[in-house]
């Protein structure tokens, strides 16, 4: 099989994680104060939707993107709304220092992105404008070439995350309990502004 749409599969995983928002700040927050491992299930969880989000550009499903964009407006002030709610608990959370102490579960920081990242319905248009301008819906014919590509735009987004949370988990070791009350504080803030910036666009 031709490995191209695999390979360009990938680098559109990474163009499309790479750029810091809301996902990013959530990201960085739970590596910073929970630990490697759930920064990267959370970016995983981003990893995931960007899978589907590819597969629907990929195969061209005209259907499904539709009916997201029919419910943008609902999906955004959801997205919105759950992204206030996170930030706003960002800001008056107190940091995790005890290695023993509770920490939200894997799931739940999996989630969490999971639900956020398909919340964002245009995110479909922005894989088929990236596939369009690379030509990808013209050279890769066939379900097979369209599966590499969505394959590789998790993988993709994958590595970026890893890369990230391997990267911030260098700087945690220098963290303390009163660096980390500025981290939930600066990350919180950032998280609310996305999601007030949402539901206004919404509204």
């Amino acid at each position: 099989m031709d490995p191209g749409p695999f390979v360009r599969g990938v680098a559109v995983g990474l163009a499309i994680a790479a750029p810091v928002g809301a996902i990013g700040a959530l990201t960085i927050r739970r590596t910073l104060t929970d630990g490697r491992l759930p920064g990267l299930v959370t970016g995983l969880g981003a990893a995931t939707a960007d899978f589907l989000y590819g597969a629907v550009a990929a195969f061209g499903i005209t259907a499904v993107s539709s009916l997201l964009l029919r419910g943008r407006l609902v999906l955004q002030v959801a997205g919105g709304a759950a992204l206030v709610w996170l930030g706003w608990r960002a800001l008056r959370a107190r940091p995790v220092v005890d290695a023993g102490a509770a920490r939200p579960s894997l799931l739940s920081a999996y989630l969490t992105t999971f639900l956020l990242t398909l919340s964002n319905p245009t995110t479909v248009l922005s894989f088929a404008a990236v596939f369009a301008g690379l030509g990808l819906g013209t050279t890769t014919r066939g379900t097979a070439g369209a599966a590499a590509m969505a394959v590789g735009v998790f993988l993709g987004s994958a590595l970026w995350w890893l890369a990230l949370t391997s990267l911030v988990s260098v700087a945690r070791r220098a963290a303390t309990p009163a660096r980390l009350v500025w981290v939930n504080r600066v990350s919180g803030l950032v998280v609310l502004g996305f999601g007030v910036i949402a539901l206004a666009t919404a509204l």
